[in-house]
């Protein structure tokens, strides 16, 4: 495949897509691309069995500067879209930041793009956090709020980093920390953002790390849908953070 380069973006942002046919908000996108001309939306077509890839075609053709369409066959998970569309943009763009979306738009483009604001004084990586506060506007099931601090407690206790949200689907990183980050295939699936954690502190150290990251409380998530992940996942992920917990003791 012959290596095209587009114009240098600010921001380059990947958004893995698996039967998304009916759930993308086509609108907020169309809406945020009218705005945003120094932003690349990267969609990866995670092997879709619906019309998803002729959805993010027909996105693709009324802007073709601001979006790209990668697309394969068969289903590989969350994990390796990401990385896949990863590699795919830093081999092709030229831009300051890259991310990685949810593509319900449960975490806004506008407040993924904001974030790039906080790349200052050595960070070089922002992520957002789901912390319902006053001012905020964060929607999420009851049940899966409980389930997901259980699970964000066990984490941030393993990995020992003071870290209140690492399942939030809204990270942002300098080119050159995504580089290192995504060079290799994840262990798990749908936890590989607990193995970013661990792979940046690999690359840092434990405590160079903190001052290498930033958490920032978002001002708005709504939950849209049901999860993709299935229910009985949950006795398994438990198995996958052992794994992670043991590449290295840093």
């Amino acid at each position: 495949m012959q290596k095209t380069v587009k114009a240098k973006t600010n921001t380059c942002i990947i958004i893995p897509c698996y039967n998304e046919e009916k759930g993308l908000p086509l609108t907020e996108y169309e809406n945020f691309l009218h705005e945003n001309f120094d932003v690349i939306l990267n969609f990866v077509n995670d092997g879709s069995s619906d019309n998803t890839l002729l959805v993010l075609e027909n996105l693709k053709n009324k802007y073709p500067n601001n979006v790209n369409v990668i697309s394969y066959e068969k289903n590989k998970g969350k994990a390796e879209a990401v990385r896949f569309g990863m590699q795919y943009s830093l081999e092709h763009f030229d831009f300051n930041y890259i991310a990685y979306l949810d593509a319900d738009l449960a975490t806004s483009l506008e407040e993924c793009n904001e974030m790039t604001q906080n790349f200052k004084n050595g960070i070089t990586f922002v992520f957002g956090s789901r912390i319902k506060r006053v001012g905020a506007n964060i929607e999420r099931k009851r049940s899966r709020f409980l389930i997901g601090r259980v699970i964000a407690t066990a984490i941030s206790t393993i990995l020992k980093l003071p870290v209140y949200d690492t399942q939030c689907g809204c990270k942002v990183f300098t080119k050159e920390l995504a580089k290192e980050v995504f060079t290799k295939p994840f262990i798990s699936k749908w936890l590989f953002d607990v193995e970013i954690f661990q792979r940046i502190m690999e690359i840092y150290g434990r405590e160079k790390s903190l001052e290498k990251m930033i958490e920032i409380p978002l001002k708005s998530w709504i939950e849209k849908g049901d999860s993709k992940v299935k229910a009985t996942y949950f006795f398994k992920l438990w198995i996958d953070l052992f794994r992670i917990s043991q590449l290295s003791k840093v």
